[in-house]
């Protein structure tokens, strides 16, 4: 059967596998509380975490206590905002990834093009050679992260030419400035404190989330994701000629601007709490193309879901997987590169 539009089939399965990923994702996320040092079993998890929503709301809903209370600090303080950042930042940036690659029509497009994080390493690397807290480092690897994006647009916008190689070119350049700042303050850090926090912040690690850490990532998440989902139909018009599109009612720059707005958003808020962590942005996109298609409407939030339980598989390996933690950024590399080879590489490869 089809529709007006022919395409009926075809976005019954997109849907069907979007609630496939959205059960994969719970499922994994559920899972997630029982993995770790501490043995908690998956029945006391529920428990726990019924009493700690459910039975804060109506006390009269409350379960009985039949667990320790290390159990519930280990739930409900350690796993429980480590399970939800990566969720979030592995959804932002694979929607972050999926809007760059839909504004510059470039499969290499990641979150990273246009500066984010290089901005975001800059004001991280800075707050903590400045001796500031955890929350001035979140604050600075943000607001530098927009500042460098900010630049990035101010360039392209004042260069002649195609706006978005204008812009990739300018990310580039705006890039290596922060990161040849991030070096220099890595050279006069102090090598005993300073310098192995900054090392372990660019590799990327979700190690002591708290909640504080969650709110604070979910304000930027909202902002970008809210919109992005209320445009996913019109990304489609940017694979369409200006003129065509204009005919159609987009307005393909200012429809750019506000993706690019929202990614940047994501980017930022995401490098912010969770440092370096790549190829989330890049490899997911294109994994969900294999899954639903490239109609945004489908692809936009089935790369919001796979990049959730893709970065909650992960973090679940990077605490687990040795006694000492390996920070997240390395085994994304280790796992996105190795696939994205394959996705190059095979048969069907539409890179």
């Amino acid at each position: 059967m089809t529709g007006g539009d022919g395409k009926t089939g075809t976005g019954r399965r997109a849907v069907g596998r979007l609630w496939a990923m959205a059960s994969l994702l719970l499922a994994l996320g559920l899972g997630s509380f029982v993995l770790g040092r501490y043995d908690v079993p998956l029945v006391q998890v529920v428990r726990i975490l019924w009493n700690g929503t459910a039975g804060r709301i109506a006390p009269g809903l409350a379960l009985e206590q039949t667990w320790t209370d290390s159990m519930a600090v280990a739930v409900l303080n350690v796993r429980l905002p480590r399970i939800l950042l990566a969720s979030l930042v592995g959804c932002c940036l694979a929607a972050a990834g999926t809007g760059f690659q839909s504004v510059f029509q470039n499969p290499m497009a990641a979150p990273d093009i246009l500066g984010a994080s290089a901005g975001a390493c800059f004001g991280a690397a800075l707050s903590i050679l400045l001796g500031l807290g955890r929350a001035w480092t979140v604050a600075g690897a943000f607001l530098f992260s927009l500042v460098t994006v900010a630049l990035v647009y101010l360039v392209g916008s004042r260069t002649r030419g195609s706006r978005a190689v204008n812009l990739i070119l300018a990310g580039v350049m705006v890039s290596s400035l922060f990161s040849a700042g991030t070096s220099y303050i890595k050279l006069v850090a102090d090598p005993a404190n300073q310098l192995p926090a900054i090392t372990y912040w660019l590799m990327g690690s979700l190690s002591g989330a708290r909640m504080s850490d969650v709110r604070f990532a979910a304000i930027p998440a909202v902002l970008g994701l809210a919109p992005m989902l209320l445009l996913r139909w019109r990304i489609n018009m940017l694979s369409l000629e200006e003129d065509e599109a204009r005919t159609m009612g987009v307005n393909v720059g200012r429809l750019r601007f506000a993706v690019v707005l929202c990614a940047t958003f994501l980017t930022a808020g995401s490098v912010a709490v969770s440092g370096m962590i790549g190829w989330v942005g890049l490899v997911v996109p294109h994994l969900c193309r294999k899954l639903v298609g490239s109609d945004s409407r489908y692809l936009l939030p089935g790369s919001m879901l796979f990049g959730a339980a893709f970065l909650l598989l992960v973090d679940n390996a990077s605490r687990n997987l040795l006694a000492t933690e390996i920070p997240i950024g390395i085994l994304t590399a280790f796992v996105g590169a190795p696939f994205f080879l394959l996705l190059m590489t095979g048969k069907e490869a539409s890179l």
